[in-house]
């Protein structure tokens, strides 16, 4: 591999991807572990894919803003590094695919000449932040919520308190109460609300917490009906710093906050959040707001004459894809990308009809697709004749008509089967034998490749996820239909039944099923859920008994959609939260690392991301000597009180008080220059004492 250098602006960013670098070259040299390895890559945006020898790039767009710039650089690194193709995601990202693993640092590189970051786009960190891609032009929101989802990704972009937790995290802004962002299903959800205080109005969120989907999905818990603007980030840390230190390490499928709130009880989370507050950087944050207030409107040009060709899909698409902005006499345009996918060559010519005739403010959806805003009534014809000849005027964005997916099997090591090519096949279904859907807002279709909801089937009124059934000896690919989820408004959310299991081939007919007897039975003005809920699962699971039977498959329903080979249930590893890192060497290399950018940190001044890199040396050189005596642990916390009592108490290490003393001053200290001093040089010198008595663990073993 050749030797890479940076040559970008920002020191920090430039070091970050000379590490990555450094870090490919020792992996292929075998002086660091796979698992290790594939920690780091992962918090940089590299995702092994199901193809060998390739990777996923996600590129971090937080709650999805774009400038045209951005885009083309976006194009231009996808056709120089990848295929062409842009993938987004329901996470307003960015996915590449089929990358070397040896360009990616020249990559990142290039991305962040327009200031895109790779950054913990993946792995055990603090995700993307998300928010409702009309923020900031939606009719029904307090204010905007754009700039508050910028300073919380702003804020824990790099900081030490999410760098490696034991699952992920994923925070949303939604514009109102209707809760388009889905606050309901994040680890942390905010939605806008304005209060009375002392005769002024004060801006501030609601937030939920503690929600996910995945396997087990769970629903948000009300953690404040209200808190102030500036209370956004010191709170937000404080459950994140908890969340680090109680929360699950070993068995990953408990290691979400859900887990850990649900475990100990809301109550008692909040009590441990409360008494974090004291050692949090910030206790009171406030956000700039002022670079969203300006309009981003374009001065007024004159487009060019053009002959609609086709009258009836300009009017269908005006009534379905324009909504009218809270901003008088502008529009915003939704964009449909079908599975989410659009070439680089569209994407350049999107981006110069942005520079021309919108808001230099695109904004991916967590739909998979895009929203343009600030566009004039004299434009839209002419936009959407340039758009529907680069296959964008699709009329139905956002409705029962535009499905969302994930890849599933066509590159993610997870897929069960196939998710992309019946997400097409359902809505050409849709659209020819339903057209008026393109203007239902009430049923949502969600699809995944497998049970991990990637493609948030457990939300949708009508989801589905991959699967597999068994017929005789033969294994079949199949649909896990699940019906009833959606969002409540105000942060209240309802998850999804799963009714029945169907062959996958027979996706279409019970859609029809389902679709047609609501058709015929509903009430008047009656929405799906409510219908759902009037007729009960047991209905659903009859009506769609027969569809689901697996005892007389064709040849062809072994086939799943879009393959000509025999189905089988290839399920690589999955990375979608990292690993548990259990190497003894690689537990005091990282331990080193923590405390080599303890000092740095403090050296800089920085003496919060100081305090919290020393303590996760000590947490590291306590965990590699329990690991190298074959004691378990599952948390950070079980690491303190497991070190007390396999060393402390056996005086193998003597302190001076207990490790859980030592390393807890962290929670119970404001982040000073003087304690953030002291603390690094306890860390130091409790580093000095893990080398050493690892150097006897081994003797010891040698003998």
């Amino acid at each position: 591999m050749k030797s890479f250098r940076t040559e970008l602006e920002n020191s920090i960013v430039e070091k970050d991807i000379i590490e990555l670098e450094s870090k490919i070259r020792k992996f292929r040299d075998g002086k660091v572990d796979e698992d290790s390895f594939r920690s780091l890559r992962l918090a940089r945006g590299v995702y092994g894919q199901r193809q060998p020898g390739v990777q996923m790039i996600r590129i971090k767009i937080p709650f999805g803003k774009l400038t045209s710039e951005q885009l083309r650089r976006i194009s231009k690194v996808a056709d120089e590094y990848s295929t062409g193709n842009l993938h987004v995601t329901t996470r307003q990202d960015i996915q590449i695919h089929y990358v070397s693993l040896d360009r990616t640092p020249e990559l990142w590189a290039e991305l962040e000449k327009d200031k895109i970051t790779l950054r913990e786009a993946c792995g055990n960190t603090v995700r993307n932040i998300t928010a409702s891609s009309l923020a900031g032009v939606d009719n029904k929101e307090p204010f905007d919520v754009s700039p508050y989802a910028q300073a919380t990704f702003e804020y824990f972009l790099r900081n030490p308190v999410g760098q490696d937790l034991g699952r992920k995290i994923k925070i949303a802004f939604s514009s109102s109460d209707e809760d388009s962002a889905y606050s309901f299903i994040h680890d942390l959800g905010f939605i806008p609300k304005l209060k009375t205080i002392d005769n002024k109005e004060v801006k501030g969120f609601k937030l939920v917490i503690a929600g996910g989907l995945g396997a087990v999905p769970f629903v948000a818990q009300t953690f404040s009906e209200f808190i102030t603007t500036d209370q956004i980030i010191p709170i937000s840390e404080a459950i994140i710093r908890v969340f680090d230190r109680e929360g699950e390490r070993t068995n990953r499928n408990k290691a979400r906050l859900k887990y850990l709130v649900k475990s100990i009880g809301l109550e008692a989370f909040m009590k441990l959040v409360e008494e974090e507050r004291i050692s949090v950087k910030e206790k009171v944050f406030p956000i700039d707001t002022s670079l969203f207030e300006i309009q981003s409107a374009k001065p007024l040009v004159e487009a060019p004459e053009i002959t609609i060709l086709d009258s009836e899909k300009f009017k269908r698409w005006k009534l379905s894809n324009v909504i009218k902005q809270k901003q008088n006499g502008f529009f915003a345009i939704k964009i449909k990308l079908q599975t989410g996918d659009f070439s680089t060559d569209t994407a350049r010519k999107l981006a110069t009809l942005v520079d021309d005739y919108a808001a230099d403010d695109i904004r991916l959806t967590i739909g998979q697709g895009v929203v343009l805003k600030f566009v004039r009534e004299a434009h839209l014809e002419y936009l959407f004749h340039e758009l529907n000849s680069l296959g964008l005027a699709e009329p139905g964005a956002e409705s029962t008509a535009d499905i969302t997916t994930c890849p599933g099997t066509d590159t993610c090591n997870l897929g069960i089967s196939n998710s992309t090519e019946i997400t097409r096949v359902l809505e050409k279904l849709i659209n020819e034998k339903y057209p008026d859907f393109i203007y239902n807002h009430d049923i949502k279709i969600k699809i995944s490749g497998c049970m991990n909801a990637c493609g948030q089937h457990t939300l949708a009124n009508i989801g589905f996820h991959g699967s597999s059934m068994r017929s005789g000896s033969l294994i079949a690919p199949a649909l896990q239909v699940l019906l009833g989820g959606g969002a409540l408004g105000n942060g209240e959310g309802r998850v999804a039944d799963k009714v029945i299991k169907v062959p996958s081939k027979r996706g279409p007919l019970t859609l029809m099923t389902i679709l047609n007897d609501f058709d015929i039975n509903k009430n008047d003005g009656e929405l799906f859920n409510d219908y759902y809920d009037r007729q009960g699962k047991r209905y659903f699971y009859d009506l769609l008994k027969v569809i689901g039977s697996s005892e007389e498959l064709t040849s062809e329903e072994f086939l799943d959609w879009g393959h000509t080979e025999t189905f089988k249930t290839a399920i690589g590893v999955g990375e979608c939260a990292g690993v548990t890192i259990d190497l003894v060497s690689t537990l005091l290399l990282e331990g080193k690392e923590k405390l080599d950018n303890a000092k740095e940190t403090l050296i800089n001044g920085s003496y919060a991301d100081s305090i919290y890199h020393s303590y996760s040396s000590l947490i590291n050189g306590a965990k590699a000597l329990l690991v190298g005596k074959q004691v378990r642990t599952n948390s950070q916390t079980t690491i303190i009180s497991l070190f007390d009592e396999n060393f402390i108490d056996t005086k193998e290490i003597e302190l001076d008080g207990t490790f859980q003393q030592l390393a807890l001053q962290i929670k119970n200290n404001e982040p000073t220059a003087e304690f953030a001093t002291k603390f690094f040089e306890r860390a130091k010198s409790f580093a000095e004492t893990v080398v050493d008595l690892r150097k006897k663990q081994l003797s010891n073993a040698s003998i």
